[in-house]
């Protein structure tokens, strides 16, 4: 993790935490608190309930200085945390520091931890992306921020015109409070999910329908917002994947949870986003980014069809 000035000049604190390799651990001088090295950048300043309206405005913040490559419209202190793919980096290299034309949008705030996850679709073909950028914010200024970076060179099932198309057209609209479901039923839905990567015994709360967008592939039948009953999330589930350094940020107003986590042999950055209703899993998006060509997974010529289209 790399603390930034605004313009991305200055230097913190080396990678401490459960991404990173060992480091030191700086002092964070806005605030003058000393943090220790338990957890990702956006886990350790996010530490309990805040203003819901102070974390919308900064994750509006976020986009335009992602639209505009201008960090100065994000009110931070002398230093923030900023990491792309886990890992660390500096605002002045990273991917916020380029303009960008952003295309859609979506985004769950957690008003327990004080994060927010936001979807970012960017099907510009001169540097076409899909970024999931993790926000944490402590009195209105941000703590730090973790952005998975997709784009041609390492995205999983990259396309981000697929990613686009399927994932505007879908309804996640506020719940009705009465059926909502509790934070521990949206987390335990989504870890379940994620554990039968690795055990075929675990019990999915599978709705149905249930519709996945892979990268830039979609599993339902018809087209966007058209769901089939027969539309299932339990379709090319591999074996023997484990799922590990889950971090969590959790939107009961929407039923929505994203878990950005280290997925599979070769620890690959990724995020899993759900939306739950009723208990049950009704979306699931992912992005994940691939330290080597297709995660070191083969693609079948129906799917390599798939994303050429």
């Amino acid at each position: 993790m790399v603390g930034d000035r605004r313009k991305g000049a200055g230097r913190g604190r080396a990678a401490t935490g459960r991404w990173g390799a060992v480091g030191k651990v700086g002092a964070v001088l806005a605030g003058c608190l000393i943090l220790g090295a338990a957890a990702p950048a956006f886990a350790q300043f996010g530490g309990g309930p805040c203003e819901p309206a102070a974390l919308r405005k900064l994750t509006d913040q976020y986009i335009q200085a992602q639209t505009s490559g201008d960090t100065s419209v994000i009110p931070m202190g002398l230093w923030v945390d900023y990491n792309q793919n886990l890992d660390e980096s500096t605002m002045a290299t990273g991917v916020i520091s380029k303009p960008q034309k952003i295309d859609f949008t979506r985004s769950i705030y957690d008003d327990q931890t004080c994060t927010s996850f936001t979807e970012v679709i960017i099907t510009d073909p001169d540097h076409p992306y899909v970024l999931g950028a993790i926000l944490s914010e402590r009195g209105g200024q941000l703590g730090g921020i973790d952005v998975l970076v997709t784009d041609k060179s390492n995205g999983w099932l990259f396309n981000p015109a697929g990613t686009l198309k399927y994932d505007k057209a879908e309804n996640w609209g506020p719940i009705p409070e009465a059926d909502r479901d509790s934070r521990e039923t949206l987390t335990a839905a989504a870890d379940a999910y994620l554990d039968y990567f690795n055990d075929k015994k675990v019990v999915v709360p599978w709705g149905s329908p249930c519709e996945r967008l892979e990268g830039g592939l979609y599993t339902g039948k018809g087209g966007p917002g058209v769901s089939d009953p027969a539309d299932s999330c339990n379709v090319g589930v591999p074996s023997g994947v484990k799922i590990v350094d889950r971090q969590y940020i959790v939107d009961p107003e929407i039923g929505a949870v994203t878990v950005v986590n280290h997925f599979g042999t070769n620890q690959e950055p990724d995020s899993h986003t759900f939306r739950i209703e009723h208990g049950k899993i009704r979306y699931v998006h992912t992005i994940t980014a691939c330290k080597i060509a297709n995660c070191g997974l083969k693609m079948s010529p129906q799917i390599q069809a798939d994303l050429a289209k």
